[in-house]
């Protein structure tokens, strides 16, 4: 009987199952090429549910014309419009999103250090919390009109909550005794705060960074399917308006695309920065 090789074998090590990169590609593959080819199989003529979704076959083409297709093609004023439309959003949500970073991230760790500022602070930013984005165009278009900023705004708010919140909770879950031995070492608050909170902060930091860049997405699309006039989000309701589905469909996918890759990225970062959370448990 033949065996698997070692380096062919998944491998436990502390309790986990690890696999090869190769074949957890081929695992997230799975599913959506399931899904995908039952939706296709499931469609008549190219089309699904009396015609209102088009299969897949028809998305993808739409979007090769609408991303490879000469622009300016009078039957298709899509063609050749989709990466001007990623860049659009995607210039948008790297604002909103670095300014939700520039605020939330030291707001957070003032919140978590400090108990008076905490006191101040804390209850109006929970109090405005649950306000939905959607509750804020109209506040928007009032104050920044049909504009990108508007759209910024809106991204920023969306941004905001999950990772001021994150960022307190890991400013305050640090390990008392770390912040003790600190200071019977003879650091300053200051220090203490910068080379013993902040590090221990870090995961709860990116977590909510993750969190705030998939609603970030969220926001731009709303953001733009309204208060700005140009993006996907508005490719995707004029698509909607004038019946093209498969252009909707399209938009959805790359929508979900750009989100997963920023997500990515933000995780690779993570990785990087926090490298020594895992030579540490590796030493352990």
């Amino acid at each position: 009987m033949t065996t698997l090789t070692s380096a062919a074998r998944p491998r436990r090590l502390t309790g986990r199952l690890v696999v090869p990169k190769a074949g957890a590609i081929v695992l997230a593959l799975i599913l959506p090429i399931a899904l995908v080819a039952l939706w296709q199989a499931s469609g008549t003529n190219g089309a699904l549910f009396g015609g209102a979704l088009p299969t897949p076959d028809r998305a993808w083409n739409a979007w090769v014309t609408w991303a490879f297709g000469p622009k300016g093609m009078g039957l298709n004023p899509y063609s050749g419009t989709w990466a001007e439309s990623v860049v659009f959003s995607a210039i948008r949500v790297a604002k909103g999103f670095a300014l939700a970073i520039v605020i939330g991230v030291p707001l957070g760790i003032a919140i978590g250090w400090w108990k008076l500022f905490a006191m101040v602070v804390d209850p109006t930013i929970q109090w405005l919390r649950p306000v939905p984005i959607t509750a804020w165009l109209p506040i928007s278009i009032a104050i920044f009109g049909i504009s990108d900023f508007g759209s910024v705004f809106l991204i920023t708010i969306g941004a905001f909550y999950p990772i001021v919140i994150n960022t307190t909770h890991g400013t305050r879950d640090v390990e008392k005794n770390w912040i003790r031995a600190a200071l019977m070492m003879g650091s300053s608050p200051f220090t203490v705060l910068r080379r013993v909170v902040l590090p221990a902060a870090l995961p709860s930091i990116f977590t909510g960074l993750r969190i705030g860049l998939g609603i970030a997405w969220t926001a731009v699309i709303v953001s733009e399917m309204v208060a700005v006039k140009s993006g996907l989000g508005y490719v995707l309701w004029d698509a909607y308006y004038v019946g093209r589905m498969d252009i909707v469909i399209a938009d959805m996918v790359s929508i979900g695309l750009l989100g997963y890759l920023s997500d990515f990225l933000i995780v690779r970062v993570e990785h990087w920065v926090l490298r020594w959370r895992r030579l540490q448990s590796f030493n352990a």
